[in-house]
């Protein structure tokens, strides 16, 4: 009998163990899967065993989120949502000390921890007001939006109410913590009924001051692959040939205060031209940023001599954040180089030559040069 309880009992000890084991090997074939279906198969019936788990898959599978990739993140996310789902169907619970310990670490990947915060939302009411005030400066893009929009509605409670200074403080609170273009319009609203404006240029970290060298030919449309000199030197006492004769380097500085610098406005000869930007960024350590461009034309971006991105559209419209360009700035002075190509119609809504230019962490945080130059106006 002695005999018989021992092995019941040493089962009941190594089912979990075998289970967790069972879990990191599912969880290690759903992250391999790759691209062009690579690993497909075993990755989705990784996935179909995954979601029958119990609770106690939930906190492995967010941690695996953190470095799946997109694919490997999209099944994981499906697993998890379905693991939790069937728990509270069944009368069980989630492990909301465990989901809550996840959102607040900010080392986990911010959209993981934001599938983790609106779970534990659902099963616990006073989540939201207990996590989401302490977000203001998080590296969730999603998180921060949402304690922003907290203050924007305090702010806008005690404008009915009357309650201005009270308002005011919100207003400014909100601020610090936007990065939405539509949430800052908001702020900044309110912001100048109380007689205060707001200097968009420093809040967004528009870059302002360029050196510019133009035009070069782009007739027909030709001269996107075209690499003229500045691609390959940027020597600023050379002069070149350029489409309409010799051309050189030349400092501006845009005056505009929503940070749009307009090179239609600098060379009314655009038409069917390229034209190279480049400014310099101060960095006091190695960081990954993004660079967040507007454009209705052409384009391509060098960070340090090395091409970022290239995108030979015309005339797509240009709105806030466009284009986000991914790259990691060196400790010192880095190299920015536009490409910025004008093609040749002749319609109203085809003359903008312009851009707007700004560098931001990866949840749209303005990241200013080491020195301010270019952010003190």
């Amino acid at each position: 009998m002695r005999a018989l309880t021992a092995i019941v009992l040493s089962c009941l000890v190594f089912v979990p163990i075998v289970q967790a084991v069972e879990i990191d090997s599912l969880l290690e074939q759903v992250k391999a899967v790759g691209p062009k279906g690579s690993g497909h198969v075993e990755a989705q019936q990784a996935v179909g065993e995954l979601s029958q788990a119990d609770r106690d898959a939930l906190l492995p599978i967010l941690t695996a989120s953190n470095d799946a990739n997109r694919l490997a993140m999209n099944w994981l996310r499906g697993a998890f949502e379905t693991i939790a789902d069937e728990t509270l169907k069944s009368g069980g619970e989630l492990p909301q000390q465990e989901l809550e310990a996840f959102v607040l670490d900010t080392e986990n990947t911010p959209r993981v921890r934001r599938l983790a915060y609106e779970w534990l939302a659902k099963v616990d009411a006073t989540a939201p007001d207990r996590i989401i005030p302490t977000m203001l400066d998080d590296p969730s893009s999603e998180l921060r939006r949402d304690a922003v929009a907290r203050l924007i509605d305090a702010a806008q409670e005690a404008e009915e109410t009357g309650e201005k200074l009270v308002a005011h403080a919100n207003w400014k609170k909100a601020l610090e913590g936007a990065v939405d273009e539509d949430q800052v319009k908001t702020i900044v609203k309110g912001l100048k009924e109380h007689g205060e404006e707001v200097d968009l240029v420093q809040h967004f970290g528009m870059l302002m001051d360029w050196k510019l060298i133009g035009p070069f030919d782009n007739k027909e449309m030709q001269g996107f692959d075209v690499a003229y000199p500045p691609e390959s030197e940027l020597d600023f006492e050379v002069k070149y040939e350029g489409q309409l004769g010799e051309v050189e380097w030349k400092s501006y500085t845009s005056e505009k205060t929503d940070g749009e610098f307009d090179i239609g406005e600098l060379d009314a000869n655009h038409k069917g031209s390229a034209t190279y930007a480049t400014t310099t960024f101060d960095s006091d350590h190695e960081q990954t940023v993004e660079f967040r461009i507007s454009t209705q034309n052409a384009w391509k971006l060098w960070l340090n001599g090395e091409l970022l991105f290239a995108r030979e559209e015309y005339h797509r419209g240009m709105f806030f954040d466009q284009y986000r360009v991914q790259g990691t700035l060196k400790p010192g002075e880095n190299v920015l180089l536009l490409k910025i190509l004008q093609n040749e119609q002749d319609e109203d809504w085809a003359q903008d030559y312009k851009f707007k230019f700004r560098v931001t962490d990866l949840s749209g945080r303005a990241i200013r040069p080491a020195n301010d130059r270019q952010a003190v106006r």
